[in-house]
């Protein structure tokens, strides 16, 4: 019961306040991990020590992102139950990101209702793993509700899942995979194989979530007003339009919402990726669209929150 209302706790927190930017944030922490442990272990180039050295990297991060914040919880509750609560939810606060993705998101959206398109693509370029410099005002909105869609899974519902169901050291572990697949999970040269366990983890750990976060989103679209119908027709036809298992769930059901056309082929690192569209080209592109889809991370991480607390307080009871 402890940990459910420190989940709560933490979620409210988010919604408040946003993700602090502090030195000595846990995810920043490991990021600096992360890091470390790359410098240490990328020294043979070739393929199969590569591979090995990915393995041993998500080894070497996981494992601590999952036993200190159980260690700490330890510690606290034998000091005080009260005391586990404070630290528990603070941790809480640490690993949902809904009210920072949505206050980068509308960075964007201020700078291009200002008439600043050079300040939307620095904007947007914040949020965005792409080339942003040749954006037009359409790529740049597209761009911003991509990612609004995308981590409205993998940044809001999957840890609420997680943290909900195991507690923040399940909360964390996750983060930390989550963390490395956006550090290291690239299919460039230099990540190919070196992340390629860090990415598979993620697109495990992430499978489920990613669905659950689309069906809750569909819903979503139909309490907001938007075209639930259609974000229902785009979701079951164009869900699998991505090079990852789980990424094109969320946005394809966004794409749907809004009646929109998202995705297709973008720059990443001075190279073209040929991508899929999603969704069909009913609705030209505003940037109204960004707070809409603001609206729909939103709705769909409170219904996540929602049931899942109602899940857990279920198995407390019986």
């Amino acid at each position: 019961m402890i940990s459910l209302c420190a989940c709560i706790a933490g979620f409210l927190l988010d919604r408040i306040f946003g993700d602090p930017q502090w030195r000595f944030h846990p995810i920043r922490l490991m990021g600096n991990l992360i890091s470390f442990w790359e410098g240490k272990l990328r020294k043979d180039q070739k393929e199969a020590a590569m591979k090995w050295a990915g393995v041993w990297l998500v080894v070497a991060v996981t494992i601590p992102s999952l036993l200190l914040p159980f260690g700490l919880l330890i510690i606290c509750q034998i000091i005080h139950p009260l005391l586990r609560f404070f630290v528990e939810s603070f941790l809480c606060y640490f690993l949902f990101a809904a009210k920072s993705l949505k206050t980068e998101s509308m960075k964007v959206y201020d700078k291009l209702v200002q008439g600043d398109l050079e300040g939307g693509r620095q904007a947007v370029s914040m949020i965005v793993g792409r080339d942003t410099q040749s954006l037009t005002e359409e790529g740049i909105i597209k761009a911003a509700i991509e990612t609004v869609a995308e981590n409205t899974s993998d940044g809001v519902v999957a840890p609420v899942i997680y943290t909900l169901l195991g507690g923040v050291p399940l909360g964390f572990l996750y983060k930390a995979i989550n963390t490395m697949d956006s550090m290291v999970g690239y299919k460039n040269d230099k990540y190919l194989y070196f992340g390629r366990a860090a990415a598979k983890l993620d697109d495990v750990v992430n499978f489920i979530p990613a669905r659950i976060s689309a069906y809750l989103m569909i819903l979503s679209a139909y309490l907001l007003g938007e075209d639930g119908k259609n974000a229902f027709k785009i979701y079951r036809r164009d869900r699998y339009r991505h090079a990852s298992p789980n990424s094109a769930h969320t946005e394809s059901v966004c794409a749907g919402a809004l009646r929109v056309q998202l995705a297709g082929d973008a720059w990443y690192f001075g190279k073209l990726y040929k991508k899929e569209y999603i969704g069909d080209d009913l609705t030209p592109i505003q940037v109204s669209m960004i707070p809409r889809a603001n609206g729909l991370m939103y709705m769909t991480s409170a219904l996540s929150l929602i049931i899942f607390a109602g899940i857990r307080l279920f198995f407390i009871m019986i």
